[in-house]
């Protein structure tokens, strides 16, 4: 975090992607989801998460409720389930298939219960445990907080006709950490907003024990079990629709296509699979670019670690920031582990690509399958792979950009994959001590990739894969680079505990001006740009928040336990010109899109504001 004043996180995680796929017509009162009924159709409950500081947020959903215009209320969760936001960063779970009546939803709520609560966050590249408490310093419980859509667009149900809903929980808008205390504290005020497409697309993961498989479709269907929900729990039922291109690996081994889809079929009931791929929203459907089933599923027979390499000596891996899923079901979290490999190391950067143990190198993230020989804290748990398996999974660097010319950008790391760079251990990384990966200047081979809207001084993100071990340079290999033109930024300001009654300059239908000269500002007022801070009140004008001219938007208001979301940015603004009367305050901004510094704009599509009139 760039400070114990700007540990304010984001995690926009979720409830992403609520598909309804229905035939018939019902009613309901408030209950749980059980037996589908023949006028009942199907919800599809996805999480989410985007870029934050925390590195474990694990609470208990208890309960999602939809709500219709005339108070009718239905359940979407069949039961309490425990999940740790800080997972999703960079996907999209589908979290329960649930059966609801058919009609107009105009509301909802949801309930967590912070009573097991594990939450963790980062300090100096260290973890650090924190407790949630309320705006009082009590600890939290059960929360719940409702959720009502924009007037005049309601979740609308029909047969035969999907339906859909995001609803996304917006850590950073609900969080102030105060690391200066044993343990940290987290001061919350959930902030969730619900729109009716996801601003921001993302790779779909369904997880679930095997019900069937239908060649002639080219698709199988699971019984939606999401990470932390254990055995026997109904969450629906899903199905994930497969392609030629499709790859499979079961069992260790790799299959694409139709034959992939035989070789699931020859699979008993409730094998364990995992599906990745992509939403198509036209048809609301799940198509499958990668499945894995049987042993090739992390926790299933084998002990899995999921983090990125920090060091390598020989063929020992640390890996920090680290989950580890053992297979006898618990999930435990250790920000080290160590992780024994060999030549007969398993490698793949997808099913069918093998690779060697070289490819494992300092940066990379990795997902590793082997058996745990220790699993105690002191010195470090400890896995064992030298006969195991390691996924190589795409990995994210920042940095300011340093020089760029066609097929290469030279970067000076601030982080990867939102870790900072300093816990990194680049020696061994090249073919000599005297051509190790540089952090401060980091080479990236960028091939055919467009490098017009990168240029020195600026933030990039990469995404990619890191060179394989002593083979640098280059140090890394990208197949995007987020430049000037299509970065995404993030805007945080916040005023004081006790809020400020006048927090913009100006506010009108085609942007607002937040008052960088208003002395409630507090220690929050920043703007990220691909992970690299720039100080609003370093700015020499607050900058002007606008709409941008076409795509999907997202604005909201908290209000209490209420929380208040808008069609429009004119909506909004004037939502906020007739709230902000002199008594009611303002506690936080947060925006995300992108920053234009020569204009000193900040063209956002998704804006969260927290006011309270007490």
């Amino acid at each position: 975090m760039p400070s114990p004043q700007l540990a304010r996180t984001r995690i926009a995680a979720l409830i992403a992607t609520l598909i309804a796929t229905l035939a018939g017509c019902g009613g309901g009162g408030d209950s749980r989801s059980a037996a589908p009924a023949a006028a009942d159709g199907t919800v599809l409950i996805g999480l989410t998460d985007a870029e934050g500081d925390f590195l474990h947020y694990t609470v208990d959903i208890v309960s999602l409720t939809l709500e219709k215009a005339n108070g009718t209320r239905v359940e979407t969760l069949p039961a309490t389930g425990r999940l740790d936001f800080a997972e999703y960063q960079d996907l999209t779970e589908l979290f329960s298939a649930a059966q609801v009546p058919l009609g107009a939803y105009v509301a909802g709520s949801i309930t967590l219960d912070y009573g097991n609560a594990d939450i963790q966050v980062e300090v100096a590249g260290a973890p650090v445990a924190a407790v949630a408490v309320d705006r009082d310093g009590n600890p939290l419980t059960r929360y719940t907080l409702r959720i009502e859509l924009a007037n005049g667009r309601p979740l609308v149900v029909r047969p035969g006709v999907p339906a859909l809903l995001s609803i996304d929980f917006d850590l950073d808008a609900s969080h102030n950490v105060d690391t200066t205390q044993t343990p940290a504290v987290v001061t919350a005020a959930p902030f969730l907003v619900a729109e009716l497409e996801p601003v921001t697309d993302k790779e779909l993961r369904v997880r679930g024990p095997l019900r069937a498989v239908d060649i002639a479709a080219s698709a199988y269907t699971v019984q939606v079990r999401p990470w932390h929900v254990g055995p026997g729990t109904p969450f629906g039922i899903a199905t994930v629709h497969t392609a030629a291109a499709t790859e499979f690996e079961i069992d260790g081994s790799h299959f694409t296509g139709a034959a992939g889809l035989t070789a699931l079929a020859a699979l008993p009931a409730s094998t364990p699979t995992v599906g990745f791929g992509t939403l198509t929203l036209a048809e609301r459907r799940f198509d499958a670019s990668i499945v894995l089933a049987g042993s090739s599923v992390p926790g299933q027979g084998l002990d899995a670690v999921l983090g990125n390499v920090v060091a390598r000596a020989g063929d020992t891996l640390t890996v920090r920031g680290a989950t580890v899923v053992r297979s006898s079901g618990p999930v435990i979290y250790r920000d080290t582990v160590l992780v024994s490999i060999g030549d007969d190391t398993s490698v793949r950067r997808r099913p069918g690509l093998v690779l060697d143990k070289s490819a494992i190198s300092v940066g990379q993230r990795v997902e590793i399958l082997g058996t745990v020989t220790s699993a105690t804290t002191d010195p470090a748990t400890t896995l064992d792979a030298t006969a195991g398996r390691v996924r190589l999974l795409v990995t994210h660097v920042a940095g300011l950009v340093e020089s760029s010319n066609p097929g290469q950008v030279n970067v000076n790391l601030t982080s990867i994959d939102r870790r900072p760079v300093v816990i990194f251990d680049f020696d061994g990384t090249g073919l000599s001590s005297a051509v190790d990966a540089d952090p401060s200047d980091y080479e990236v081979a960028t091939g055919s990739l467009p490098l017009r809207d990168v240029a020195a001084g600026d933030a990039v993100r990469l995404f990619g894969f890191v060179q394989p071990f002593g083979a640098a340079p280059q140090d890394f290999n990208a197949f995007s680079v987020v430049g000037r033109s299509t970065r995404s930024a993030r805007l945080a300001l916040g005023w004081r505990p006790e809020g400020t009654t006048a927090p913009f300059s100006s506010l009108g239908p085609d942007g607002l001006v937040p008052d960088l000269a208003n002395p409630d500002i507090g220690a929050r007022h920043v703007i990220l740009v691909g992970g690299v801070p720039i100080d609003l009140l370093g700015l020499p004008a607050g900058p002007t928040l606008s709409p941008p001219a076409n795509g999907r938007t997202r604005y909201a208001i908290l209000d209490g336990r209420r929380v208040l979301v808008f069609p429009d940015f004119a909506s909004l603004s004037s939502a906020l010109g007739e709230a902000l009367n002199g008594s009611t305050k303002a506690y936080g901004l947060w925006a995300e899109g992108a920053w234009d510094p020569g204009a000193n704009t900040f063209t956002a599509r998704v804006i969260s504001v927290h006011l309270s009139a007490d």
